[in-house]
């Protein structure tokens, strides 16, 4: 049986993903080569998008063990939600936009359309045995800290530790917009909320927009979430 030394991922978010999938528990070193529309993961890695820089991490960079996650049959790597964002995620998609610039015209666009519908979900959550009744109008599930965009929605996150972020965004909010993409200040309790597990369930009165790691799902009621603790191999920056 073939056994590489390391393997490479070349894409988004969503091929990282995959490749990773197929890697788990296995002790063979993942590089990043990022080529995607945004690249989350690398730019939470410090991996530059210029190939040659990339590709030296590769040949030269550091081995780190990260925790992923298992949403229900997916593996998320990154960073994965329900809601406004995934609805976004479904519009660049079908239109087949790239780059930054394409995500903000398809959030203009997305924002308009749900002006006039009701976007706020009603969530009942499981996390610790406890049960937590909320509203939304984006659930992120967060292995890493930010979007690819630069939006830091999971400050206190990290890659490496045995819990990953649940983060409510009750209501979507300017305020709450420019600190995420630009003072990083505390979230308004009033109007974010973030929760740390290691297992989570989720169950949506209706079902909403689903996205992993960049990739559309579909819609959705039901979300189980569960950690993989150093279950990939990262190859990263010496400096990290």
């Amino acid at each position: 049986m073939f056994k590489p030394d390391k393997v490479v991922a070349v894409g988004g978010d969503g091929t990282v993903s995959f490749v990773a999938e197929c890697l788990l528990q296995n002790n063979i070193p993942l590089g990043v080569l990022p080529a995607g529309s945004a690249n989350g993961l690398a730019k939470e890695l410090g991996i530059s998008e210029i190939p040659a820089e990339a590709l030296h991490v590769i040949l030269a960079g550091a081995v780190k063990k990260i925790h992923v996650l298992k949403l229900n049959d997916r593996l998320c790597i990154h960073l994965s939600d329900i809601g406004f964002n995934a609805c976004m995620v479904k519009k660049i998609q079908s239109e087949k936009i790239r780059g930054i610039w394409g995500y903000v015209k398809a959030t203009i666009k997305v924002a308009r359309s749900l002006l006039f519908i009701n976007s706020i979900m009603q969530v009942s959550m499981v996390m610790d045995n406890e049960i937590i009744e909320i509203k939304a109008a984006v659930i992120v599930i967060a292995n890493g800290t930010k979007y690819g965009t630069g939006a830091v929605i999971n400050p206190s996150g990290s890659i490496e530790d045995e819990l990953f972020e649940v983060i409510v965004i009750k209501k979507i909010a300017a305020s709450e917009i420019l600190k995420m993409l630009v003072s990083h200040a505390s979230f308004d309790h009033d109007k974010t909320v973030v929760f740390k597990t290691s297992h989570l369930t989720m169950r949506l009165k209706k079902k909403a927009y689903f996205q992993v790691d960049g990739e559309y799902i579909g819609k959705v009621a039901d979300i189980e979430a569960i950690l993989l603790t150093a279950a990939i191999e990262l190859i990263v920056p010496v400096s990290n």
